[in-house]
């Protein structure tokens, strides 16, 4: 059982690592890179439902493809996971999210005069990217992470089609990204916040509660719709937990 464990932990740490610093990357690296060949905040939205999208397929099949503690949570309230798992993966992904960060700033400030600016932060305010302010970042980040929850939990449903769930659920990121990158520069991932504030401006890390308290609170929600309104009996029990409940 402890051999399991580890590897869920190293799985949910890889994964997030990717996340952030694909993700991240994307938008320190590239997404304004002169010359008209920055990626924009299109090219930045794509590469985190990629990082999601691949990570899920790869790592999915050990620890179930979460590399976020707003999902972990969701899916322990939705009964799709087991409560008393919660703070291995949470601290794997911190952990992860904080090494990929690490990574990209290592890289980013390679090179002579290098100006690693916002670090893909998150912030409202002043330190949103389009204004926003304080209400209207928490409700955003809110409504997307409980919506993301909805589309996680229903495309891993049993009454869905088995192995199509992780690219819809980087479909969804990517839709994220879009609409909210104006508004927070896109959290709905207490980890990925996390691991870039560290490294960058000081701000963020006095704005970080933000994006802890809104994304959990938006995971809480979705998973609560969901289990109130949309499941159906055959999803009462997520099929890891069957499995270990008849062994």
């Amino acid at each position: 059982m402890e051999h399991k464990n580890v590897q869920k932990w190293a799985a949910e740490f890889i994964g997030t690592f990717w996340l952030v610093f694909g993700g991240c990357g994307s938008a320190v690296l590239a997404a304004a890179f002169p010359g008209g060949l920055g990626i924009g905040f299109v090219g930045v939205s794509l590469a985190f439902g990629l990082t999601v999208l691949s990570g899920a397929y790869a790592f999915g099949g050990i620890s179930g493809g979460h590399f976020n503690p707003a999902v972990s949570v969701g899916l322990a309230v939705a009964g799709r996971f087991r409560a008393a798992e919660l703070p291995g993966y949470v601290v794997s992904q911190v952990l992860g999210a904080i090494a990929g960060a690490g990574v990209l700033y290592l890289i980013a400030t390679g090179k002579d005069g290098a100006q690693v600016g916002g670090f893909a932060t998150n912030g409202f305010g002043a330190h949103s990217p389009g204004g926003y302010g304080l209400a209207a970042a928490l409700l955003c980040e809110i409504v997307l992470t409980a919506i993301f929850l909805l589309v996680i939990l229903g495309a891993t449903s049993r009454r869905n089609t088995p192995g199509f769930g992780g690219m819809a659920i980087g479909l969804c990121l990517t839709l994220i990204h879009l609409v909210s990158i104006p508004v927070t520069n896109t959290s709905v991932n207490p980890a990925r916040s996390t691991g870039p504030a560290l490294f960058g401006p000081s701000y963020a890390m006095g704005e970080l509660w933000l994006f802890w308290v809104a994304p959990l609170a938006g995971a809480v929600l979705g998973a609560l719709i969901y289990r109130l309104l949309l499941v159906s009996p055959v999803d009462q029990l997520h099929p890891t937990l069957a499995r270990d409940a008849a062994a």
